[in-house]
């Protein structure tokens, strides 16, 4: 017994030291410290309770950038969840009849994916530029009118939006690809039989059920990504013009890392991980019974 309980602690101890240290200690003193004034280098701080809580929620900035993240992930989420759908069966369907197209087209969906999003951003914002960008001169050329993307108010969230979407469309394809080679084709099969012959029913009858676990884990992810985004707000707008961009992860960078309050960037930080954990416990309540099978 001895040597069978040493034996785990030998395996075992590390690994949980080390979960110990870097993962629950840090979050134990990120949790202390959001009810603290804590400024980072001070010798001491003070307990305040909820202050950072209410400052947060009752600003005007903390209010915006807490919506300014649900705006952002509304359009985000179900956006690249359909369109990583759509291009997945498109790719599914040829994967049989073109193998080398369907192979070179699921490289070009993935790059964005692979590549450094710091790059990405900063090519984007070149597109974006108001006078040298491609895009307007694309939208000159067919009669627009030229927009500011990234410093008109009511546009820039939508255009960090638009390039979310097109980083998780890629990674929301392998997921769905995956899934697609899991379903059976006998059970295409039967589903003909019974009268399902062509592709909408095929695909609402069979392929969309049988996606359920995919599906909801794909949600979860693109959720949990869409409320981090950061690395385009920073690297492209600095949360303007006039906090328009401002989001919540990066008002947590700003608060501490910028102004070095310790105490109110820990109160972001729980209220993050809080709404995290509701938004994946809601998806699972909802969706979790629906997407197992026997």
């Amino acid at each position: 017994m001895i040597r069978r309980l040493a034996t785990d602690l030998l395996l075992a101890g590390p690994a949980a030291l080390a979960v110990v240290l870097f993962i629950f200690l840090p979050v134990a003193v990120v949790f202390v410290l959001a009810f603290t004034d804590y400024l980072v280098g001070a010798p001491t701080a003070e307990w305040v309770g909820l202050e950072n809580f209410e400052e947060l929620f009752g600003s005007r900035l903390g209010r915006n950038a807490l919506i300014n993240t649900l705006i952002y992930s509304a359009v985000v989420i179900p956006s690249s969840v359909i369109l990583g759908l759509l291009v997945a069966l498109g790719l599914h369907g040829i994967t049989k009849r073109m193998p080398r197209v369907s192979a070179v087209l699921r490289t070009v969906y993935f790059l964005p994916v692979a590549a450094t999003l710091v790059a990405m951003a900063v090519a984007w914002q070149m597109l974006m530029h108001p006078s040298l960008g491609l895009l307007n001169h694309w939208i000159a050329a067919l009669g627009l009118t030229p927009q500011q993307w990234l410093t008109d108010r009511g546009l820039v969230l939508y255009s960090l939006a638009a390039i979310g979407i097109w980083q998780g469309v890629g990674y929301n394809m392998v997921l769905f690809l995956a899934g697609l080679s899991a379903i059976q084709p006998t059970l295409y099969d039967a589903a003909t039989i019974d009268g399902a012959e062509h592709g909408w029913s095929r695909f609402w009858c069979v392929t969309w059920p049988m996606l359920g676990p995919t599906t909801l884990f794909v949600v979860i992810v693109t959720a949990a990504n869409a409320f981090r985004v950061f690395e385009t707000v920073a690297t492209m707008t600095d949360g303007g013009p006039a906090f328009a961009s401002d989001t919540i992860v990066y008002a947590l960078y700003r608060e501490g890392f910028v102004y070095f309050k310790a105490g109110y960037a820990s109160a972001i930080t729980v209220v993050f991980f809080a709404a995290l954990l509701l938004l994946t416990a809601l998806q699972i309540a909802l969706v979790e019974r629906k997407v197992h099978y026997r």
